[in-house]
């Protein structure tokens, strides 16, 4: 595995992986266009992984970034959002 130079700071490839948490949310999705939204505000965060599990009505969102974001980010859809928590 390479190395990355972040800051002064040298970070295996590894330890990237792992400074990322996998948050889960439940979205009030009733239809494609629904997840199709999801999609589109995730998408404007950049640099995050998600999936969308429409019939379940779950996205999990893999990102270094705060949950808060995160959640403020999944409201803008205009539907309800629920935090479940890492997994």
């Amino acid at each position: 595995m390479g190395t990355m130079i972040t800051k002064g700071i040298a970070l295996k490839a590894h330890d990237l992986i792992c400074l990322l948490q996998k948050h889960e949310f439940e979205v009030a999705m009733t239809c494609e266009g629904c997840s199709g939204a999801v999609a589109r505000v995730l998408n404007k965060l950049g640099d995050v992984k998600f999936e969308i599990d429409l019939p379940k009505k779950l996205v999990w969102i893999e990102s270094d970034k705060d949950m808060e974001v995160l959640l403020e980010t999944l409201k803008k859809c205009g539907k309800e959002v629920k935090y479940n928590g890492t997994k």
